[in-house]
């Protein structure tokens, strides 16, 4: 895979009182990546998944389920992050492809999402988006700080390597 640079990257997170993050990656991109349809955003989903496998060197894997998806160390075993069925969606200009995140280890409840989409237009745009999900590894009301850096240091930093590789991925297969 050629090393693109990612123009425009960005990465913002927030966390709320309930220990709840908000997590914000994109990069801008010379022209869309997927078509503008149903397709394009499964495809959008289908190839986040993929990428986790390349990143993580197959030790998690995506597994589809009656439910949705499980993501499970070398396939088996608990799972450690779980997801409802995919959601697409087309809008103007953009399209996209959303997981609610129903729980596993490493989430302290279910809730939230992951959102995996693409926007056209003068400036478009790849973006990885987690909202509403409170780790386990999470900042705690009650607990030191420490139990915040555990996420930072862990989920959040593959969280966006993934995404980072995700977005160069989907770039470097666009180019003629």
């Amino acid at each position: 895979m050629v090393q693109t640079e990612l123009h425009g990257w960005r990465s913002v997170q927030g966390r709320g009182p309930d220990g709840a993050i908000d997590s914000d990656e994109r990069v801008t991109v010379l022209r869309p990546v997927v078509e503008q349809s149903v397709d394009g955003a499964r495809s959008l989903g289908d190839r986040y998944w993929l990428e986790v496998r390349r990143a993580s060197r197959g030790l998690l894997r995506a597994r589809r389920t009656a439910d949705g998806l499980e993501l499970r160390l070398l396939g088996r075993g608990p799972a450690v992050l779980r997801f409802g069925r995919p959601e697409t969606a087309l809008g103007e200009g953009e399209v996209s492809c959303r997981y609610p995140i129903l729980g596993g280890l490493l989430a302290r409840r279910p809730g939230g999402t992951i959102s995996l989409s693409q926007t056209a237009g003068d400036e478009p745009q790849l973006r990885a988006a987690v909202t509403g999900f409170v780790p386990r590894l999470g900042l705690r009301p009650g607990l030191p700080d420490w139990s915040g850096a555990l996420y930072d240091r862990l989920q959040r930093r593959a969280h966006v390597a993934i995404s980072r590789r995700y977005f160069r991925r989907l770039i470097d297969e666009a180019q003629p």
